[in-house]
């Protein structure tokens, strides 16, 4: 009997290895979910208590550089025993637990294809709080990463043809086909798409390198360069000015964009006298051999509708790009 079970542990070993000694995950369902929909799989006593709470601040708090406070994940609690079958097919997951250890294990294809999740253990209560405040980014970039490919193959279905971007910029970018090119110059490039209640919108044009001279100036010179070319070059009513909103300090990210060092800026746009503003992220990509920041940012105006998603679309879109060899 027992050779019998060895001899059968075996064969599930070998079939669930490939050539190479990896896991093989070809035999794995496909994921499912909303973008930026995150199962938190933990039991109804622990999430009604401080772990609960604790997973909240994180993975709940205000998403960077919004107008209005949206959750950086929309989060749905399942128990840990109805965590089964289908419901384990989510894209990105939490699962928490008490156990033996101490533990935190990012986890990948682990019930499906493709998916990303954090596996938390710990003997107390106490412990798990600890883990959730030590590793929160560590697991939040894993997530992010995820989603922005998921977001990513979604535009692949159907793009747009951005070969003239190619030529102009030495710079490839996917872009869905309900964008349209809105103006193009030797300079700057605005591509839009209309929404029920606004737009969506990509503005690509570049400025010498020492536009962005050092880290701790960064955020006022690129405040005062999308200022000057966004407030030049894009069209608005009443002679307003699109600018960055002056009320409240954007956030600035050290990042990369294929491989080439890039500041990351969220902060809000605003026209000034004429009531409008939204959200921006703005890429400013070195590149170094010509010379210059390519800069890469989306925006968003749409009134009165939540702008999480919509943003992220963007980001997406932007981190996309592939710069010609």
């Amino acid at each position: 009997m027992k050779t019998i079970y060895i001899a059968l542990l075996a064969f599930v070993v070998l079939v669930s290895c490939n050539d190479s000694g990896k896991k093989d995950t070809s035999y794995l369902p496909d994921s499912v979910g909303n973008v930026n929909h995150l199962q938190v799989v933990i039991d109804n006593d622990l999430w009604n208590g401080p772990v609960g709470e604790e997973i909240r601040t994180y993975f709940a708090a205000p998403t960077d550089g919004l107008p209005q406070d949206e959750p950086l994940f929309t989060i749905n609690q399942m128990p840990i025993s109805t965590f089964t079958d289908f419901a384990r097919t989510n894209r990105i997951f939490i699962h928490v637990s008490l156990g033996k250890e101490n533990n935190v294990k990012i986890a990948k294809n682990e019930y499906a294809r493709p998916q990303v999740g954090a596996i938390i253990t710990a003997t107390s209560e106490e412990g798990l709080i600890t883990l959730i405040e030590e590793k929160h980014d560590q697991i939040i970039e894993a997530l992010h990463a995820s989603e922005i490919k998921e977001r990513q193959r979604r535009t692949k279905v159907s793009m747009m043809k951005t070969d003239s971007l190619k030529e102009r910029f030495g710079v490839d970018i996917k872009v869905p086909s309900a964008y349209r090119i809105a103006s193009a110059s030797d300079d700057f490039y605005w591509m839009r798409k209309n929404l029920k209640s606004g737009t969506t919108n990509i503005l690509i044009y570049e400025v010498p390198l020492n536009t962005i001279t050092t880290d701790s100036m960064a955020v006022g010179e690129i405040i005062k360069m999308r200022d000057s070319i966004g407030g030049g070059y894009l069209p608005v009513e009443d002679e307003g000015r699109f600018i960055t909103e002056d009320a409240y300090a954007p956030y600035l990210f050290k990042t990369e964009i294929d491989g080439h060092t890039a500041y990351e800026t969220k902060g809000t746009w605003e026209v000034k006298g004429a009531f409008m503003g939204g959200p921006f992220i703005n890429f400013a990509v070195k590149d170094e051999e010509n010379e210059r920041y390519l800069i890469l940012e989306g925006f968003t105006y749409a009134p009165s509708v939540e702008k999480r998603d919509l943003q992220f679309e963007l980001e997406s879109i932007l981190r996309s790009a592939k710069f010609s060899k």
